[in-house]
């Protein structure tokens, strides 16, 4: 199955209770059709208690199977809390958008969609550096009398 059909088929829920459980998620999406894998990804600290992460992904081996279990799960009570199911996302490059490691503007993605430093934005740069380097910051501070001046 590729990439692309399998995302089709996958469906997120979102919202499960500690107790539930991969064979308790399966048996609960099972009458809508065939499940291929059911997951619940486990949390990201290894000093945690909890069983998993509060989501989990069951896959189907048919999409409309998967259209059909969110249409009726979505919004639905299960273990005593109300569930979001939707169609899965691809999950996204750890180097990408938030939570990476990297500044945006660093990726080469973005450096190549737009384009660095315009020459307009170079040419005002340089101005405002010479224009600078010649005025002298302590020109103002020429009188010895302190405060403000009188004029």
């Amino acid at each position: 199955m590729s990439d692309t059909a399998r995302l089709k088929s996958t469906i997120y829920v979102g919202g499960l209770e500690s107790a539930v459980t991969e064979k308790l998620l399966a048996d609960a999406f099972l009458p809508f059709g065939e499940i291929v894998d059911v997951t619940l990804p486990k949390p990201d600290l290894p000093s945690s208690k909890d069983p998993h992460r509060g989501f989990g992904y069951v896959e189907f081996e048919v999409a409309g199977d998967a259209k059909e279990a969110i249409d009726n799960m979505d919004q639905s009570e299960f273990f005593g809390r109300v569930i979001k199911v939707a169609a899965a996302k691809p999950q996204k490059d750890s180097n990408e958008g938030l939570g990476s490691k990297t500044a945006v503007w660093e990726t080469e993605g973005w450096i190549a969609k737009h384009g660095g430093v315009s020459e307009d934005d170079r040419l005002a740069a340089q101005q405002a550096q010479h224009a600078d380097a010649h005025e002298d910051p302590m020109a103002s501070l020429d009188s010895d009398v302190p405060g403000p001046r009188l004029e």
